[in-house]
């Protein structure tokens, strides 16, 4: 049964955003090019690689944290949030940074941690010192529970108790992550005080806005069982807004785990005074298994995941706005998730960058998947360097999972596949490092890279380059209706994108073989192919036949459909 067609719209009645139109690259700073030889990456090795993001057309670089810290959790655990980690480099390496990214028309968006600091920082410190030190309600402590043990049942997100007894006080204190990354209290003022003074002062050296680290759980009341979602949540950002960047044009993306489509509006709805957007991860987490998590994905399902993205497509297709991406920083590789990295890598590739880039939000590129990194085929333990995968081997082979059935989840799902140095070249380390990787490289370096594929127009790199210009020039990409078709189908993914008189049609095969497909009588159109990964299409019929992996986009004056 063919669905109603699409009708024809009017330009609608947005706030048009720089942002709308841009594509953000995400650097991870220690695994993305290391300028001295100490294997790990650094503020001065981005700056050499800036022509190369500038050549492939985005416009924002999302920087993982660069921040002074120990690094208990690579960066995400902060100790001075207005220094920069001596590894990285130095304050003027960063200002340098700023200065070349805006020569070239590139925004530094800065990712911001204030759900939890380092146990270094100078606060916790002082907190931790006496029970009646000024510092000690910047953070969330309680006493002992009657019986003398913790305080609650609260787990960590790293795996075991969320509660760690400070001996010199005697009393417990709250970290929902690593036992060294204590949680704020949100609750103080003289906190968000101190927050929206270093937010200002890192907007004030030029920024382009802040990704906010598990935004989500600031208006935590454990006392209450609550993390995520607490009832002073948006008040806090609201808050936030009028402090920091509300009368500034910069992006602001929260990071928001616990994020539905109806609490997205609440961040970024029009008439809400909060975030540009908000990461959700239902796509991800619908294919974690239900006791063992993400170490025992699921099996992969079409259906599923199109009824996700339509759902999110649908429910802020008139206010709010998405983000779209397959991978970051704590994700599996996407080509490796959802693609093929043997028979059809590079299609598989070319298929999964355009069904995302081609729907209504801005998208965000992890810093190697323009090239189709894959995850590494690690064999034990002792190769990783990632807390939470350490910290869940432990837990789950104490609960029964074998050594080898968690490392077969580790290497699907585990945080640091995408942590693997960037692969620029064939040279040794993959020409990230001369010296030792603070990790291992990839093996498959030598063939997959960024040196053999920038100058061949029919790279993944050069597909991905294609798409970030469509972006920029086509409308209906950017603010077009989004329709799904087809949504029982098993193998392919098919969706249109409608505004004014344009039509957008876009198909993708998911399958390693070829799909035949009967098309809704609303789809049997004509046009201009403006991308695809085989030969272009320049018109639909009745049924389509398409290859391995294959996807396109065609282009419908609505008045000839």
């Amino acid at each position: 049964m063919s669905q109603p067609a699409p009708q024809p719209l009017a330009t609608p009645a947005i706030d048009r955003k720089w942002w709308h139109t841009a594509t953000v690259y995400q650097v991870y700073p220690r695994s993305f090019c290391d300028s001295d030889g100490d294997g790990v990456g650094d503020i001065p090795g981005i700056i050499s690689r800036l022509d190369y993001l500038q050549s492939l057309g985005i416009t924002v670089i999302w920087l993982s944290p660069i921040f002074t810290s120990p690094m208990d959790d690579n960066g995400y655990d902060i100790s001075d949030y207005q220094g920069i980690a001596p590894e990285f480099g130095t304050l003027a390496d960063f200002d340098r940074l700023v200065a070349e990214a805006r020569k070239r028309g590139i925004g530094i968006v800065l990712d911001l941690v204030v759900n939890h600091t380092s146990d270094e920082h100078p606060w916790f410190r002082e907190a931790r010192s006496s029970t009646d030190n000024p510092y000690r309600d910047y953070y969330i402590w309680r006493r002992p529970s009657a019986e003398g043990g913790l305080p609650s049942a609260l787990e960590s997100t790293f795996g075991g108790p969320a509660w760690t007894l400070d001996p010199q006080t005697g009393e417990y204190y709250l970290h929902l992550f690593s036992r060294r990354q204590p949680d704020l209290n949100w609750e103080n003022p003289q906190v968000r005080a101190e927050v929206y003074r270093m937010m200002n002062w890192w907007l004030d050296r030029g920024i382009a806005g802040f990704r906010m680290d598990v935004i989500d759980l600031i208006g935590k009341q454990v006392d209450a069982g609550i993390t995520s979602d607490g009832p002073h949540l948006h008040d806090y950002l609201q808050e936030m807004n009028r402090e920091t960047f509300g009368s500034r044009d910069v992006l602001t993306v929260g990071e928001a785990w616990s994020a539905t489509p109806t609490s997205a509006l609440l961040y970024s709805g029009r008439d809400r005074r909060e975030l540009s957007m908000v990461f959700q991860f239902e796509h991800v987490t619908q294919f974690w298994d239900q006791t063992y998590g993400k170490w025992r994905p699921r099996p992969f399902d079409l259906i599923a995941l199109k009824a996700v993205f339509g759902k999110w497509q649908t429910a802020l297709a008139e206010d709010g706005w998405n983000s779209l991406f397959w991978v970051n920083h704590d994700l599996p590789r996407a080509v490796s998730r959802y693609g093929d990295t043997t028979g059809f890598h590079v299609e598989s590739a070319k298929m999964l960058a355009t069904v995302l880039h081609l729907m209504k939000g801005t998208p965000f590129i992890y810093q190697g998947e323009e090239i189709g990194m894959t995850n590494v085929p690690f064999t034990s333990i002792d190769q990783y360097k990632d807390i939470e995968t350490l910290n869940m081997h432990r837990l789950h082979v104490e609960a029964g999972l074998s050594p080898d059935d968690f490392i077969r989840g580790a290497n699907e799902s585990g945080r640091d596949n995408a942590r693997t140095p960037m692969q620029w070249s064939s040279a040794p380390q993959g020409g990230f490092t001369t010296g030792s990787p603070w990790i291992e490289v990839n093996p498959n370096f030598a063939t997959v890279n960024a040196e053999t594929q920038v100058d061949d127009d029919q790279s993944i790199w050069s597909h991905y380059r294609k798409l970030i210009d469509l972006r920029k020039h086509h409308q209906v990409i950017v603010y077009g209706r989004y329709q799904s078709w087809l949504d029982q189908h098993p193998d392919v993914f098919v969706y249109s994108r409608t505004l004014e008189g344009d039509r957008l049609v876009v198909l993708a095969n998911f399958r390693p073989h070829e799909v035949t497909v009967t098309m809704p009588d609303e789809l049997h159109v004509q046009g201009r192919c403006l991308i695809g990964n085989y030969t272009d299409m320049d018109r639909i019929g009745e049924t389509v036949t398409l290859r391995p992996y294959e996807a396109f986009a065609l282009l419908c004056d609505l008045e000839k459909v």
